[in-house]
């Protein structure tokens, strides 16, 4: 099994960088061009120590307590180990050292500067110095001799060379390297090594090989090459052994080499291909810490066993001895510590030595995440021959014999013949997390960070406490609280704070609710969680708290501390977020590989209306990322980000799908820099987020800044005007896609931020069709003529006309006249459902006068509607429905057709009974058109004016002022509709009208004179376009003979009726009234009784004008647009 491949983390700014262990290894040390060098105690851990050294450090070396650095002011300082003390300045040079190392008992150290010096130094005298002066370019890098005999250095000028230390002479140079002016130029920096211990050979990465040289007698014994690598090596370290050898790249390839048998054991790729130049190997186990020229740490592990493996998990003691043998003469003691495999996490499948006599059986040396350094090597039936490892000792030997050629042989042919790994390598799972906290293991750091308020946690030598502070003080005061139980998660609301501590071996994992917002004195309860049951992630909702257990359950309370429902997850958890009544959790589906996780998310509504939205579906994510943060927006849309920095929200208006809307990586000014996300808002179309530099995480001292950064949709050519427009109106689509999930769901909102939403995003087309047209793109104007509403269509129209686009004008008239089918097949459906709805009454619903009187009205507009089901067709096809878009906002209504409501409608109920939600939303179909008004040619204007209407209406039950029955005031409906019944030949829906009325009579109080089915036939209303239209009919059809259809007919009627002066059309309304009084009983009816016969005419006169004051405020634009394209039409 090849070597295991941590993900890599930020260590420095872009740069080179250096890496290294202390001599227990228990630390990774590294220096790079911020100036700074950071001890990691671990790969993990997120808040290292840092010292700073100067404005630059190239290179750094740890040895007994010193660290020693060659910084950027050309100075080689020395500092104490751990607590970076400075401790003077070793030596000095006219210009920057670029590479700084110890000798072997670190009482020495060389550097190499760009001014071609080479200094070997005294480090408890620094007076003591010696110079090696002979190199004609800068110097990359150095190398003792494990003997402190020679020191090997590479320079610019493309030689290596050995120096004798002691005489201060070059015993041998090589020209191996390419020659350039300076290290920033090189190709590659050359860091070369000797073979610890013996010292015996010198490795010098070349090009695409690594050149090994026999002390001495300097010859090139032997390359090691691989067919993988394709870049030129950067780099060289051994292991403590002396056995294997690792090389970097600078396309980021790994490659670890068993020299004796110039096998090739371990391959690893750079995550991002960046350049290694930083490599060291772990004083005691099998790891490799490296850094790339990015400022990124990496951490290899499990890179390969020691030789002498075999399949089974223990060795026997009495070999344990003769194991050491297998190492070089005084390397017994670092073979005992490598052996104990402290750090091995998981096994290994590398290539061995077996017998001749066992060839199913290799030297592997198993290991396990828990094995520790104490586990001794016991006996078993699997133990080996302890013959073997003392050939195996021999054959390591071989250095100092002279036929070393024929054991290099012998050792070939009893390779094993396993074959070797390459394939995916699994992922470590993420562990779990709480959004909007930072890494647990700081002393200070935050538990919760929302868009309620702040929870910090102080856990040092002082103090053990918790700070909750509230960004809205109305909410609640600031609260201090002790932590005596050791809290680790945290949660918080305007409800209740919630915390969360992990089991101990005499307490269990309990849940802790303090419930500030009770209106009792009992603010705060405790529950226990069942033994062997750690709370792992938690969080709060509107009313409930909930928490994700190790036992894969999550178990939910009410806020007041009622347990409610428990489930099981279906994996590990990750993370979760709660918001109102929704509930969102991310758990481990399976096994990611290649660096990738693979999360499974689950949404949920936990109210009174338990459902689920999401049902374990996958979660993306970016290539080799994990999840950072997750939560809902402030109008409560599910969101998440991942480490790359992609914040991804749940697109409900497309099948609850996951669209990326910000890359927060785009607004980083450096490469080691994150944006640290606190919360979404999508009505501003902001995230806010803290920005911090270097790290991923910001500290609590000082307080950090919150910073907003825009929203924007990956589209594509958005520096294009045509891309950048698209990319604006679907993410206004998106974004306002929340206001249907409220309006679905019964909240309230503000109509006038969807009346401005779609404003934009009718702009946003029409400037789209603007230029559509412009480029002759005439099709493509027609795809986004499919998304307008009726107003903007006509508009369109116009500008077709306008643009001499008689073809497209045309198309566009066709596709209104298509959504005016579909909006009167809409209008039908709902009026059937309407009618059904009050043809049966619940028999234990007792109804309130006002509603029996909405009851009767509707049946009269019933009635009306049925009478006018077929008319002026053009008209009908301005009234165009976009309810499939959710973006007309002008032909749903709760008072008059102008006024835009959300196409699910949130409807209010009346404090006086149950409002018919039916009747709202058919009056919301009927077109703003009136006659006796102003020209407003404006669309725009139109839909600022309706916005204003809507918030009053949304605004009327809090108040209760205005009542909401008020819509269902009847009123004759549009003249479209009555143009339609009027003329149509064949009525299907005769029956169905008829039974209507007749339920409609049965249901008016007996005051109430029933309109018999053949009276309303006879007596059908008309309107001043009928009569109109009966009495021009003949000239019409003298002038076009060739229309043999109604619809033809009453088309050109449409347009010459439009055209006629507003004074003889509103006679010809007045006409068509004729009896007004009927207007006056319907009123009446709705509010008194019908038997009140001696009511004034002036109060007749009074009630009629109230109905008819809704026309008064219908916009003409419609009608306006459409004279305007019947006089292009014309023109042909």
């Amino acid at each position: 099994m090849p070597a295991i491949q941590k993900p890599m983390r930020y260590g420095h700014t872009e740069g080179h960088t250096d890496v290294s262990f202390d001599d227990s290894g228990s630390c990774i040390v590294t220096c790079g061009s911020d100036g700074d060098v950071r001890i990691w105690e671990d790969l993990d851990d997120d808040d290292p120590k840092s010292i700073n050294v100067g404005e630059k450090a190239y290179s750094c070396a740890l040895k007994k307590g010193k660290l020693v650095t060659a910084v950027s002011n050309n100075t080689v300082q020395v500092h104490t180990f751990p607590e970076g003390i400075p401790d003077g300045i070793l030596t000095r040079f006219t210009t920057n050292a670029n590479h700084v190392i110890f000798n072997g008992d670190g009482a020495k150290i060389a550097a190499g500067s760009s001014d071609f010096i080479v200094k070997v130094v005294e480090v408890m005298d620094s007076s003591q110095q010696k110079t090696l002066r002979g190199h004609d370019a800068p110097v990359l890098s150095l190398s003792f001799d494990p003997k402190d005999i020679f020191l090997a250095s590479a320079s610019c000028d493309g030689c290596v060379k050995v120096w004798q230390i002691s005489d201060q002479t070059c015993a041998v140079s090589w020209p191996l390297l390419q020659k350039c002016n300076d290290m920033i130029n090189a190709k590659s920096i050359c860091r070369l090594a000797w073979q610890p211990k013996s010292g015996k050979l010198l490795a010098i990465p070349v090009e695409k090989s690594v050149k090994l040289y026999r002390r001495e007698t300097w010859n090139n014994q032997f390359d090691l090459s691989d067919k993988f690598i394709s870049q030129t090596l950067n780099i060289v370290t051994w292991s403590p052994c002396g056995q294997y050898l690792a090389a970097g790249s600078i396309n980021g390839l790994i490659i670890v080499w068993n020299v004796e048998t110039k096998e090739c054991l371990e391959r690893v790729k750079h995550e991002k291909g960046y350049a290694i130049c930083g490599l060291a190997w772990h004083p005691t186990c099998s790891r490799i810490a490296y850094t790339d020229a990015e400022g990124y740490l990496g951490l290899l592990e499990s890179v390969c066993e020691p030789n002498g493996k075999k399949s089974s998990s223990k060795v026997s003691s009495g070999v344990e001895e003769d194991y050491n043998n297998l190492f070089d003469g005084d390397d017994a003691s670092n073979a005992a510590d490598f052996l104990d495999d402290g750090a091995f996490e998981t096994p290994s499948f590398s290539k061995g030595v077996v017998s001749d006599n066992e060839g199913d059986e290799d030297f592997m040396l198993a290991s396990s995440r828990s094995r520790r350094r104490s586990h001794m090597l016991e006996d078993d039936e699997n133990s080996v021959d302890v013959a073997l490892p003392k050939m195996g000792s021999g054959l390591l030997k071989e250095e100092e014999e002279d036929d070393q050629a024929d054991h290099i042989r012998n050792l070939s042919v009893v390779a094993s013949q396993r074959p070797f790994y390459d394939g995916p390598m699994p992922t470590p799972r993420q562990k779990p997390f709480q959004s909007g906290s930072t890494p647990l293991h700081l002393t200070h750091r935050f538990m919760m960070w929302n868009s309620v308020g702040i929870i910090r946690c102080y856990n040092d030598e002082q103090d053990n406490a918790i700070d909750v502070e509230f960004h809205d003080t109305s909410i609640h005061h600031a609260t201090h609280l002790s932590n005596t139980l050791n809290y680790t998660a945290a949660d918080l609301s305007q409800e209740a704070i919630l915390l969360a501590c992990e089991s101990t071996d005499e307490l269990a994992s309990k849940l802790h609710c303090l419930h500030f917002s009770s209106w009792d004195s009992n603010k705060e309860w405790m529950v226990d969680m069942p033994a062997n049951e750690d709370i792992e992630a938690l969080c709060l909702g509107q009313g409930w708290a909930a928490a994700a257990t190790s036992a894969s359950l999550l178990r939910l309370f009410t806020i007041g501390g009622v347990q409610r429902e428990v489930f099981s997850l279906p994996g590990p958890v990750v993370a979760m977020a709660g918001h109102g009544e929704q509930l969102v959790i991310t758990y481990h589906r399976g096994t990611g590989f290649d660096g990738d996780q693979c999360l499974g998310v689950q949404l949920l509504e936990v109210g009174k209306k338990k459902k689920q939205i999401l049902h374990a579906d996958p979660l993306p994510l970016s290539r080799k990322s994990h999840l950072m943060w997750l939560g809902f927006s402030a109008e409560g849309t599910p969101c998440y980000v991942d480490s790359e920095g992609i914040v991804r929200m749940l697109n409900r208006g497309l099948g609850n799908t996951w669209t990326p809307v910000c890359n927060t990586q785009e607004h980083c000014k450096g490469k080691s820099d994150h944006y640290w996300v606190v919360g979404v808002h999508e009505n501003l179309q902001q995230l806010r987020c803290i920005p911090c530099k270097g790290s991923r995480f910001p500290p609590t001292l000082p307080r950090p800044a919150v910073a907003i950064l825009p929203f924007k949709l990956p589209y594509c050519q958005t520096a294009t005007e045509k891309g950048q427009m698209e990319e604006e109106f679907w993410r206004s689509v998106m974004f306002h896609n929340y206001l249907d999930y409220l309006a679905k769901n019964d909240y309230e909102y503000e109509e006038s931020i969807k009346d401005q939403a779609t404003r934009e995003q009718q702009e946003l087309l029409l400037k789209m069709l603007a230029l559509s047209c412009k480029l002759e793109r005439e099709f493509r104007c027609m795809e986004l003529a499919d998304l307008m509403t009726q107003n903007a269509l006509n508009l369109a129209i116009k500008y077709a006309s306008g643009s001499r686009k008689i073809i497209l004008a045309q198309r566009l008239s066709e596709l209104a006249m298509e959504k005016a089918a579909e909006l009167a097949a809409a209008q039908e459906e709902e009026e059937e459902r309407e009618e059904a709805f009050r043809g049966k009454p619940n028999t234990s619903y007792s109804k309130t006068a006002s509603e029996w009187s909405q009851s009767r009205l509707g049946s009269q507009v019933e009635e009306e509607a049925e009478a006018e089901d077929s008319g002026e067709a053009d008209e009908v096809e301005e009234t165009t429905n976009l309810r499939k878009q959710g973006q007309n906002s002008f032909s749903q209504s709760t008072n008059s057709s102008d006024v835009p409501t959300v196409k699910s409608g949130a409807v209010t109920s009346s404090h006086q009974g149950r409002a018919n939600p039916f009747k709202v939303m058919a009056n919301s179909k009927e077109p703003a058109i009136s006659t006796n008004i102003a020209h407003s040619t404006n669309i725009l204007d139109n839909m600022h004016k309706s916005s204003k209407k809507s918030i009053a209406l949304s605004r009327a039950a809090s108040n209760e002022k205005s009542p909401v029955i008020k819509p269902l005031i009847p009123k004759p409906k549009s003249k479209q509709v009555s143009a339609a019944s009027f003329f149509q030949k064949a009525t299907s829906q005769a029956g169905k009208t008829d039974e209507a009325k007749e339920d409609s009579a049965k249901k008016s109080s007996s005051e109430t004179p029933a309109v018999s089915p053949q009276n309303s036939e006879s007596k059908r209303p008309t309107t001043g376009f009928q009569m109109w239209l009966e009495e021009n009919r003949s000239s019409i059809l003298s002038d076009n003979p060739d229309f043999s259809d109604e619809a033809e007919i009453i088309k050109e009627g449409m347009l010459r009726f439009r055209v006629l002066p507003a004074e003889e059309r509103k006679a010809w309304t007045d006409r068509a009234k004729g009896g007004p009084a009927r207007d006056g009983a319907e009123v009446k009816a709705q509010k008194r009784p019908l038997d009140e016969s001696n009511e004034s005419e002036s109060q007749r006169e009074k009630t009629k004008e109230k109905v008819n004051l809704p026309k008064k405020r219908k916009p003409l634009d419609r009608s306006t647009n459409q004279k305007l394209s019947a006089f292009a039409f014309k023109q042909e």
